[in-house]
């Protein structure tokens, strides 16, 4: 895993499920950032993403681009971007849909203390 503070960009299947499978071990909040290089909403999302990386340093902040791993972007049932979903040892908590900073922070406050 990458160090506390940062978002992790998962390029690769492998890499994706070696990344989820160490958090699950962690049993630590895992928030995934679904998004798309094209998606103006997702770019817009992205520093904030990141500087919540910074200050939730309990949580994993997993980033996955939906052209790049298709497969994955399916697997979760992704249809739009950006979606965040919440996962807690494997099991998805919660969702969001869109590009709703004060939802976000509310979910992962929500999440990471349970």
């Amino acid at each position: 895993m990458a160090e506390e503070g940062a978002v992790i960009g998962c390029h690769t299947v492998d890499e994706w499920k070696r990344q989820l499978e160490s958090a699950n071990e962690s049993k630590k909040l895992v928030v995934v950032d679904f998004t798309a290089s094209w998606c103006g909403p997702c770019r817009t999302m992205a520093p904030i993403f990141a500087d919540l990386a910074k200050r939730f340093i309990n949580v994993v902040f997993l980033k996955v681009d939906v052209d790049e791993l298709r497969t994955v972007a399916e697997e979760w049932e992704i249809e739009a971007m950006p979606t965040f979903i919440y996962l807690k040892e494997g099991r998805l908590v919660d969702k969001t849909v869109g590009a709703v900073k004060d939802e976000l922070l509310k979910k992962i406050d929500l999440h990471s203390t349970k």
